[in-house]
């Protein structure tokens, strides 16, 4: 008897969601929102040196984008690959499912998948809930957890279903990307839609934000851990939900007091009184020093929830240090909130504007053009096969500027780029396991013999750095890409020229 209310719920919720305009933030000055422009400065200032690799960040105050910049080639119009920042999406579509009762957050796992449990589950097993899920605490082993992987081709739930499970459920936290993958495969069994569909009714498009890319496992389902791809402000958005109890242009989008479980420290995940990671975990949220909340992402993906101050910090990065991210936030931006407005500053607004206009990612610096650049333009070097799937590479043309055009076969397919010193120039694609990654490529003659070309993914974090050394006949390579899961500097690589 409670099928037809709640399916007519639902479909009531998706009409009304589907009808409404996309919502669009206003823009405003900093003071007028009473936050000060020169501290704004001062944290740009103080963190571009301490972190490198910031690729976007956005300042939302009472509703308002007080500040916005991108790290060319990055660019406002341009999705961002989040990492494990999907983690909070995946817990959303939970707090939706249970809000339109198709379970509830004290289920046991088993429940959904009896045919892909084990033959004989343990007590443990039987014991673990949706609840454990959402705040990594299955009771499994990190060593054990680790062993899968979200690239696997066989099915993920049956495999994480099979591994031990040490602890009594709820007990022993354990960062658990897999959990975050059955969370995902929950809302698919249940919904008969992927979590990228269920959401795009219920938050996607009120939020204004586009159906948005989420890579999916080999049984179709999204990651749910990681994989989606939004832009910045649509991190800001989803933010300022949360910041908004669930309320948006009128409607309760999501329950305020699922929001209030999701955010607060439902489990403990250390002791350090000032440690980012130490502060409490919640349904796929951290809670941070100074009370506020996030969810974060691999390399610097960040959406910080500032209760005290209206606010929300959305942040994009390729960086190896997250904590230098954060840590530059609450030095730096902190100090800015005021309570009230401030005094109009013409003049330190207009040289924050002015900075933001001009942010850019460290483009290849060096020489235009060098005595061995007539000797190898046009010839095409071809290489043994290799890991990185390169199978040719030529500088097929330089201008007086130095700006350099190369083609580049990979992995089956033919890619053209231009490079220069000094900027970027967007062109190519790198094939990956996901698909192509848009380029933009600059680079520049380091020494005579030596041209050394860099290929930001302005979609990812990830900028690669190859160093071209040429001698007589060969063409050596060495690469190193600014962060990665393993290790970052790459063997060389040679090729000889035809």
């Amino acid at each position: 008897m409670k099928t037809m209310p709640r399916l007519l719920a639902c479909v009531l919720l998706a009409t009304s969601v589907l009808a409404a305009e996309p919502f669009r933030f206003p823009r405003s000055t900093p003071e007028a929102e009473g936050v000060s422009s020169a501290d704004i400065l001062k944290f740009l200032d103080e963190a571009e040196p301490r972190v490198d690799g910031l690729n976007s960040f956005m300042l939302v105050r009472h509703g308002k984008v007080v500040a916005e910049g991108w790290w060319a080639p990055y660019a406002a119009d341009e999705p961002h690959m989040m990492y494990s920042l999907s983690k909070s999406f995946t817990s959303t579509a939970i707090g939706l499912a249970v809000a339109e009762g198709r379970l509830s957050i004290d289920d046991h796992v088993l429940k959904f998948f009896p045919d892909l449990a084990p033959e004989k589950p343990s007590e443990n097993l039987r014991n673990m809930r949706v609840r454990d899920l959402l705040t990594m605490n299955s009771g499994q082993h990190a060593e054990d957890v680790a062993t899968l992987s979200l690239n696997s081709p066989g099915d993920l739930v049956k495999q994480f279903l099979a591994l031990p499970v040490a602890h009594k459920p709820g007990t022993h936290f354990v960062y658990n990307s897999p959990a975050s993958y059955v969370l995902s495969a929950i809302v698919q069994k249940l919904t008969g839609q992927t979590v990228r569909d269920y959401l795009r009714p219920r938050i996607f498009e009120p939020l204004g934000i586009d159906l948005p890319e989420w890579d999916q496992s080999a049984q179709g389902i999204n990651l749910g851990a990681s994989g989606l791809h939004i832009k910045t402000e649509d991190i800001a958005r989803f933010g300022q939900l949360y910041l908004q109890k669930g309320q948006w242009n009128g409607r309760q989008l999501l329950p305020a007091d699922w929001i209030a479980q999701a955010t607060a420290r439902q489990v403990s995940n250390g002791s350090d009184p000032l440690g980012n990671w130490d502060q409490g975990y919640g349904f796929q949220f951290w809670r941070c020093p100074h009370g506020f909340y996030r969810g974060d992402g691999a390399f610097g993906q960040f959406c910080i929830v500032m209760d005290q101050y209206d606010a929300v910090l959305a942040i994009t990065s390729g960086t190896r240090d997250m904590a230098a991210v954060m840590n530059s936030a609450w030095t730096y931006l902190l100090p800015a909130f005021h309570d009230g407005a401030l005094p109009a500053d013409a003049a330190a607004d207009a040289k924050l504007q002015d900075r933001l206009a001009h942010l850019m990612v460290p483009p290849q610096r060096g020489n235009a053009t060098s005595p061995a650049a007539a000797a190898v333009t046009g010839r095409v070097y071809k290489f043994p096969e290799n890991d990185r799937r390169i199978e040719s590479l030529s500088l097929d043309s330089v201008d007086a500027s130095g700006a350099t055009k190369f083609t580049a076969h990979i992995a089956g397919t033919e890619q053209h780029f231009t490079a220069a010193p000094g900027s970027w120039h967007k062109g190519g694609a790198i094939p990956t396991p996901t698909g192509p990654e848009p380029i933009a490529a600059s680079g520049a003659w380091t020494s005579d013999y030596e041209y050394t070309l860099k290929l930001c993914g302005y979609r990812s974090t990830f900028t690669r750095t190859f160093r071209l050394r040429f001698a007589d006949q060969q063409l050596l390579i060495d690469s190193e890409v600014n962060v990665g899961f393993g290790g970052t500097a790459v063997p060389t690589l040679t090729g000889t020229a035809e």
